[in-house]
């Protein structure tokens, strides 16, 4: 029994560093009663080295019965087979369907012995999509997503969604049965309205309320989700399941899911758990008492699922959330000598190394260089769907990108971000993704004083746009009232023109850019206005050129003591 746990737990920990390393996604959830206008909101960022960012859209459509739907690995486009397809579809845009449902996801692994099924075909991206196709709320799709592994198999390994409608934001977190045995346990709970959650590629739901309670109802009694007063629902075996393979044995009051299928390991903590805990202390001020447990240093002060924010959050919140490098904390990543001389918030992969036989470790913050996309989504329940629903939608590092408003009754998808137009292997001069990557791999190089320059369009943009929104909301309504496939048709046109608008506007501020700093020199400008010298006949003023600073001179010293003295005259 006890062997049986530790070598649990050992592969719980090989996993979680591997899954890291791939799929290191953070969500954060928003209830409306949380935010500022009333919405409820969800964050994702698709971090992955082999994830080309672009903006997925499938329309709806209505099918013949006994018609078969393929389904394919997300990951890595491997065939599973197929599932039986239903009668009508409805459209998708990126992680949000024209109901205004969205759902975004992590990866935390848990138990290797759990993450190999024989047979499955059920992958967890395409039970995002497929499951977006064909639910009209958050608890349609919690019953879809787990009704669908029950009859075909889960083919990933453990994994934490986001689930959110226009009035309610859910976490279900779900791992597969293992070989032997067809479908997964899971448990799904609704985050009180009020209040915030979000997860980072560690489960986080631990113990949770059981039948006999009236909130909570299991597998056996599905269609009563959507009962209202029902916020818990989880596997009927969840835990009998634990029990047959010696994974639990405790009191049913006391099953933990977390505890029993994805224990914390120092790795979920410091790599996982951080990503949380970064986001709940920006709003609320008792979470440094958990700086300890994100740290690794004490893995049983574990933070709650969800948390009361001392203030409303808005859109704008969520793109700043979505950048965070563990500014301000003990673990700040522009702090640390691998910042180098230019506060560079970022560490170029493996996340952990050796010296000597022991085992280091990077930081691993909100925003990283190998995401693909990420979005803030908003579901607004006091607008028609499809006017309420917007996908702020990005591509490439959350903290050098901006996130542009893409409504859910999107006809199409803009151009510049739409599927096929290049990918990680062929540059596109006209793809997003290849924009935002040649302003932020920029950036790298000399931080400190890029980035600023950055941050500043990127808010000017995005503040721009938000203020934009509400005419268009309003535009949008009076033209339903007449006409409404002219207001789809209204609201197709701002979101594909802005969209692809931005990304022209990307491209000139990297050939500003890359002019300004090129060769390490700093050239003066005003605006974006290169400044001549003082006899204005097309010659530029002299560039900056700072070195490395002060404090960067200095470790040099340190380090090398007298090797680069200079001994007598210089020149």
């Amino acid at each position: 029994m006890k062997r049986i746990k530790l070598i649990s737990l050992l592969a719980t920990v090989v996993l979680l560093f591997s899954v890291n390393q791939s799929n290191a996604c953070t969500n954060f959830l928003i209830t409306k009663g949380a935010s500022v206008d009333g919405s409820t909101m969800i964050s994702y960022a698709a971090d992955s080295h082999v994830l080309y960012g672009e903006l997925y859209y499938t329309p709806g459509q209505k099918y013949a019965e006994g018609a078969m739907k393929d389904i394919y690995e997300w990951d890595t486009g491997k065939y599973l087979g197929q599932i039986e397809q239903v009668s009508e579809t409805y459209t998708v845009i990126g992680n949000m369907n024209e109901h205004q449902v969205a759902i975004g996801e992590t990866t935390y692994g848990g138990l290797s012995q759990l993450g190999h099924q024989k047979g499955a075909i059920m992958d967890y991206g395409s039970l995002i999509y497929t499951t977006l196709q064909r639910a009209k709320s958050a608890r349609h799709a919690i019953k879809t997503m787990t009704q669908l592994v029950e009859k075909y198999g889960y083919y990933s390994v453990g994994e934490s969604f986001s689930i959110s409608d226009k009035d309610e934001a859910w976490i279900l977190e779900l791992i597969g049965k293992g070989e032997g045995e067809k479908g997964a346990v899971w448990v799904a709970r609704m985050i009180p309205d009020g209040y915030i959650s979000a997860h980072a590629n560690q489960a986080r739901i631990t113990t949770f309320p059981q039948e006999g309670n009236k909130s909570a109802i299991s597998s056996e009694h599905i269609d009563d989700i959507f009962n209202k007063g029902v916020t818990t629902v989880y596997a009927k075996d969840v835990i009998s399941f634990a029990r047959k393979n010696n994974l639990y044995k405790g009191k049913d009051k006391n099953f933990s899911f977390s505890d029993t299928y994805a224990p914390i390991t120092f790795g979920g903590a410091r790599f996982c758990e951080v990503r949380v805990w970064a986001m709940f202390r920006e709003v609320n001020k008792d979470m440094d008492k958990y700086e300890d447990y994100v740290s690794g240093h004490n893995l049983k002060n574990r933070m709650p699922l969800w948390i009361k924010p001392d203030r409303k959050i808005s859109v704008q919140d969520m793109f700043f959330f979505m950048r965070n490098h563990l500014e301000g904390t003990s673990l700040d990543m522009t702090k640390d000598m691998g910042a180098g001389a230019f506060h560079n918030p970022y560490r170029w992969r493996p996340l952990t190394w050796k010296v000597d036989g022991q085992t280091y470790c990077n930081e691993r913050a909100t925003a990283t260089q190998q995401t693909g996309f990420s979005f803030v989504i908003q579901s607004r329940n006091w607008l028609p769907d499809h006017i309420g629903g917007i996908n702020w939608f990005s591509v490439d590092d959350a903290a050098s990108t901006v996130y542009t408003p893409i409504y859910c009754g999107t006809l199409e998808a803009p151009e510049a971000y739409a599927e096929k137009n290049g990918d990680l292997g062929h540059f596109s001069n006209e793809s997003a993704f290849w924009a935002f990557n040649q302003v932020s791999n920029l950036a790298y190089t000399r931080y400190s004083e890029i980035h600023p320059i950055i941050e500043k369009v990127q808010k000017s943009i995005e503040d721009k746009n938000v203020a934009y929104v509400p005419a268009i909301d309003e535009a949008a309504l009076m033209l339903l009232k007449t006409n409404p496939e002219m207001a789809q048709q209204f609201i197709t046109d701002f979101s594909v023109n802005n969209a692809n608008k931005l990304v022209k506007e990307w491209k000139s501020l990297y050939e500003f850019l890359f002019v300004k700093f090129v060769d390490g020199n700093i050239k003066k400008t005003k605006g974006r206005e290169f400044i001549q010298n003082e006899n204005n006949r097309g010659i530029l003023a002299s560039p900056d050129q700072p070195g490395y600073g002060d404090a960067w001179y200095k470790k040099i010293v340190n380090e090398t003591g007298d090797h680069f003295k200079v001994i007598g005259d210089t020149h």
